[in-house]
């Protein structure tokens, strides 16, 4: 099972990361949210979103987005509470931008925050986050060897 520690996924530095694989990047008074890198490999090829639309109230910790893929159906959830002004209709028509371009194109919705500084204290950045996430990884090879 050494190959879980040996992951390959992004995690940028100019991102903060949610523990259910959201990703959020801050732009001036509001935010831009996807899925992580490791989400998208782990479900492979993206067929279906259904995110919540704009003017859709979010909270933190709730679902934002619905994926599909051909192994695995699931929500990712918001990583800031707030509301939702723009959805990207172009990751609508083609889902497979996720796994594309995740950081990129493969953006899902924008929020306007409600307390953006309270939110972003429970989120991690970069390199903080892929530590976080290998010690997970080595939390479970523990329980599975």
């Amino acid at each position: 099972m050494k190959w879980a520690l040996e992951l390959e996924a992004e995690f940028r530095e100019d991102l903060y990361y949610e523990d259910t694989h959201a990703w959020l990047k801050v732009e001036g008074d509001l935010a831009r949210i996807g899925v992580d890198d490791v989400a998208q490999r782990a479900a492979g090829r993206i067929i279906y979103v259904n995110p919540l639309r704009p003017g859709a109230h979010v909270l933190r910790g709730k679902p934002l987005v619905s994926l599909e893929s051909r192994k695995w159906v699931g929500f990712v959830n918001a990583p800031i509470t707030g509301v939702v002004v723009e959805v990207n209709e172009e990751v609508l028509r083609r889902p497979s931008l996720i796994n594309e371009d995740p950081y990129g194109k493969g953006w899902i919705v924008l929020v306007k925050p409600s307390n953006l500084e309270e939110d972003l204290a429970h989120l991690r950045k970069g390199e903080e986050a892929r530590e976080w996430f290998m010690n997970e990884v080595r939390k479970l090879l523990r329980k599975v060897t």
